[in-house]
């Protein structure tokens, strides 16, 4: 999957491959191969060789998409882009109209659902949480709109990519 960040003040692209509890991750073209250890609140250990570092991620309550990262004694600032949404180059006009589909950006399990089919939701209202290696995600909507379509309930596995929820 690859991702595009903010790591620092810098964007960057992030490509990253998670399989159980190894991850290969390149970063300007650096490449990291990692295996997670212990996992508990937002704190792991993390394996590269006979290194280990013990990481911490703390997600800012006020935007979805900014984490505070610790690695041992350093500590980055890192912002998530969503690449869909990059892509397709929506402006908020233009989220107005037609229909919204709410993809699941990796592979997880739902954890929580937090609204229903046919509700009435408002732009950066929160649909539902998704779980990916011990860190919860909220999914909330682009668009003041109606949930037309939920394709997913609690416990559900997703992988990436595939199609959550549709708001019209």
């Amino acid at each position: 999957m690859i991702l595009r960040a903010i790591v620092g003040g810098k964007e960057t692209e992030i490509d990253i491959a998670v399989d159980g509890n190894s991850v290969k991750a390149s970063i300007d073209g650096r490449r990291y191969e990692l295996t997670v250890g212990r996992q508990d609140d937002g704190k792991a250990l993390l394996f590269s060789g006979d290194r280990v570092f013990d990481c911490r991620i703390l997600k800012e309550q006020s935007r979805s998409e900014r984490y505070e990262v610790h690695v041992g004694p350093q500590t980055v600032d890192l912002t998530l882009i969503d690449p869909k949404v990059l892509s397709t180059a929506h402006t908020s006009s233009s989220l107005s109209e037609g229909v919204v589909q709410i993809i699941a950006p990796m592979p997880g399990k739902v954890v929580r659902v937090l609204i229903e089919k046919g509700a009435q939701v408002e732009v950066d209202q929160g649909i539902l949480v998704v779980e990916a290696m011990k860190m919860q995600n909220e999914l909330r909507s682009p668009k003041d709109g109606i949930v037309i379509t939920l394709n997913v309930s609690e416990g559900a596995t997703v992988n990436a990519g595939d199609v959550l929820a549709i708001i019209e």
